[in-house]
């Protein structure tokens, strides 16, 4: 068999480097670090490794600025998942990771597999998945091929995991041209653990053996992590060699092995960690490298699916449900016994050594011999040149944008049943989002909770980002898409604890592109250090592009936020007829980037007005008055303004409601930040206002209206005064994504 494809100095000379992602000045740095020509196999492991979705080579500076800090942190950036006190000797495990080139080719496999992926990371901590949240970004439904990645996500994201048993209880979904051709796939898992049960990802002990186990590695996945290094372009769709194919059956059986050897051999478990990107060569040398050791490998041992695998690919196949552990020697038949009643293997395939070399061998010969660190390391580290783009420039100059609303009642209607404001049912239905049964708030409200079995707490859950502001203004739509996470979960009755983050951006090696990814994530420090939410996890997918430029800069922000007292919960939509309706917030002229503005103009332009102290003090009365027992709901307001904001408060229901507002009808669908709308008991209204008056007068809380028994609206402006019944327009609301589909 042969085990190099080439011999090193036909790699230099064919430039074959430079298709798996490495550029010159790199493959020289290789040979600088080696003194030698790499060979055949060498390359591949350098080229995966230092692909920015594994080395982060373009991103690192920008991530080194984002506040990580927080006495409730035990375990922040770094590590295959973030974990945060909540109290009791508990903690929530969580992550968000990106599988957007997979699913622009594999809709199915590829969303299926982020799933798969991002629940192997939660688990590798010793944590016990307990939900999952989806961010979905894609063209528009009218477009054919938007149609088809969009149904093959949602079936795929459903297939996972609605058969490994984990809920899908949240997330978000919209819709622009920009994410045509490329869809956006962040998947965020969230997992229970105790203190005493955290695990790590690392290799110590020189003689502890290095443990193989779960599926069997093919050839599906190779170079999985450079292909979601690279531009997607025509040329490179159909690269399905590189999309893993995924068992969620098998991944149950795993996490259960897992946890089972976390609970039962905790002693002898020295590190676990997930074969996710870059594979086998990906958890071996980063978990040596965490540690400060050398890793022998012999692949003779891997179990193997397909026959006549090469060094090249056994190493860098992504095939999935496989984890690797550091087992302490002379215990490794008890893991080996645990996971045969899991019907799953688990092999001895090397062993920690000394110094600080990574070392494989196949069929008794030497294949890679390179120092751990150069893999794990010491990839380049790019400071990109920042510029601010053009448009931005442009867009200070020019005058507001301020929509001419004529027809109260069919501009309304107009955005409900655009795909961004329509139903989001047709999708989330799809998933179980109750499966073990500890799901109080579902799909459908601002955020999700999951109650804390024997304990009075919950756990709320979001995930976040209006990518129109960050087009706008990086900075401050940085700002924003943390602050409406955090509205959410303060609107659903918790408070902020930490984000993760999945950092979705165009080539960063073009100086506009790269300062959206810098000014963003200046914003998201920020907002999360006056939210005391610091970021503990995250991914960064960049290169995303499509024949038209690099899609909206989109930095999703899944946050989780802890609710005290399970008796606090709220959630969006009215409780009973009389209850009042108040809107927390002043209403201003912002329609930047708002939908009322991409609707009209059928693009976006302008610039972006945002007070986070404002925002700040807004959440903070929000959650008092809840805790002090003053409201029946809450909502956060955001696209489409206080108009969507209303109607959203009672589709669903059997209300209405009624409301005069000294606003114009353009008004009504601004989005001006740190807003809500809340309803209160009507027997209580003397009391909330002297409660607001004494202790937060410096705000603004107006009183709207009220909650009506009937399904009938009425909506009173300065300009104008509409009413209709809301089952005419909740039906149209509901059937806009099938009707889409079915076209």
């Amino acid at each position: 068999m042969l085990l190099q494809a080439m011999k090193p100095e036909e790699v230099k000379d064919s430039g074959i480097f430079r298709q798996w992602g490495l550029k010159d000045s790199e493959f020289e740095l290789i040979e600088k670090i080696l003194g030698r020509t790499p060979n055949y196999t060498e390359t591949g492991l350098y080229s995966v490794m230092w692909s920015e979705h594994c080395s982060y080579k373009n991103s690192k500076p920008v991530l080194k600025t984002f506040f990580t800090e927080g006495k409730q942190v035990l375990q922040g950036p770094g590590e295959g998942a973030g974990i945060v006190d909540i109290g009791d000797n508990q903690a929530v495990v969580f992550k968000m990771e990106s599988h957007n080139h997979p699913s622009a080719v594999e809709p199915y496999e590829g969303a299926a597999t982020g799933v798969g992926g991002i629940i192997r990371d939660i688990f590798s901590m010793g944590a016990r998945p307990i939900a999952m949240l989806d961010s979905l970004r894609f063209g528009e439904l009218t477009d054919a091929r938007t149609r088809t990645i969009f149904s093959g996500v949602v079936e795929g994201i459903g297939g996972y995991g609605n058969c490994i048993g984990i809920p899908t209880v949240g997330g978000e979904t919209k819709f622009d041209a920009s994410y045509e051709g490329n869809p956006l796939v962040n998947a965020m898992c969230v997992g229970l653990i105790n203190h005493e049960d955290i695990q790590k990802g690392q290799a110590t002990g020189v003689g502890n053996s290095i443990m193989y186990v779960g599926a069997k590695t093919g050839r599906d996945g190779i170079h999985g992590a450079t292909f979601a290094s690279e531009e997607f372009s025509d040329e490179n769709t159909s690269q399905r060699s590189a999309i893993q194919v995924g068992d969620p059956f098998m991944e149950k059986l795993l996490m259960e092995a897992c946890l089972e050897l976390i609970k039962e051999l905790s002693d002898h478990l020295v590190g676990i960690q997930d074969m996710g990107a870059a594979g086998l060569v990906s958890s071996s040398s980063e978990m040596a490298s965490k540690a400060g050791t050398g890793v022998s490998i012999n692949l003779d041992k891997v179990p193997q699916r397909e026959t006549e695998m090469t060094p090249y690919e056994i190493l860098l196949s992504e095939s999935q449900e496989r984890m690797l552990l550091c087992v302490e020697k002379g215990y490794e038949k008890e893991v080996e016994s645990l996971f045969a009643r899991y019907d799953l293997d688990a092999v001895v395939v090397g062993e920690v050594t000394e110094g600080n070399q990574y070392r494989v061998f196949q069929h008794g010969e030497l294949v890679a011999d390179v120092p751990v660190d150069s893999l794990a390391e010491d990839a380049p580290v790019y400071q990109n040149e920042a510029i601010k783009p053009e448009r931005i420039v442009q867009f200070e100059r020019e005058e507001a944008f301020i929509p001419v609303v004529n027809d109260l009642k069919k501009t309304l209607f107009d955005l409900l049943t655009t795909p961004d404001l329509a139903s989001k049912e047709p999708i989330y239905q799809t998933y179980d989002s109750m499966v073990r049964t500890n799901t109080v708030v579902g799909p459908g409200s601002d955020a999700a909770v999951i109650r804390i079995r024997g304990t009075k707490k919950a756990l709320a859950m979001t995930a976040d980002c209006n990518a129109r502001y960050i087009y706008l203004d990086p900075f401050a739509g940085g700002q924003i898409a943390v602050a409406e996470a955090a509205r959410n979960i303060v609107a659903s009755g918790g408070y902020p604890l930490a984000i993760t983050d999945c950092l979705n951006f165009g080539n960063p090696e073009n100086p506009e592109i790269f300062y959206e990814l810098q000014e963003s994530a200046k914003g998201i420090s920020v907002a999360c250090e006056r939210f005391d939410a610091p970021v503990i996890s995250g991914n960064v997918s960049l290169y995303n592009e499509n024949a038209n430029g690099a899609i909206y800069p989109t930095p999703t922000i899944g946050m989780i936020g802890l609710i005290k007292d399970v008796k606090n919960i709220l959630t969006q939509t009215f409780k009973q007829a009389e209850d009042l309706i108040y809107v927390v917030g002043e209403t201003r002229n912002d329609f930047s980037g708002s939908l009322i503005q991409k609707v009209q103009q059928k693009s976006i332009s302008g610039t972006i007005a945002f007070d986070i102290e404002e925002e700040y003090q807004n959440q903070k009365f929000v959650q008092h008055a809840n805790e002090d027992g003053f409201l029946e709901s809450a909502h956060d307001l955001s696209e489409g303004g206080l108009a969507a904001g209303l109607m959203e408060s009672v589709f669903s229901t059997p209300f209405g409601f009624k409301v005069k507002t000294s606003l114009t009808n353009g008004q009504l669908f601004s989005e001006t930040q740190s807003r809500f709308v809340i309803s209160v008991k009507k027997e209580n209204q003397t009391k909330f206002e002297q409660y607001v008056s004494e202790d937060f007068a410096n705000l603004s809380v107006k009183l709207l209206g009220e909650v009506t028994s009937s399904g009938e609206i009425t909506v009173t402006t300065d300009e104008a005064t509409i009413s209709f019944n809301r089952e005419v327009i909740e039906s149209k609301w509901k059937e806009v994504i099938p009707c889409l589909l079915n076209a």
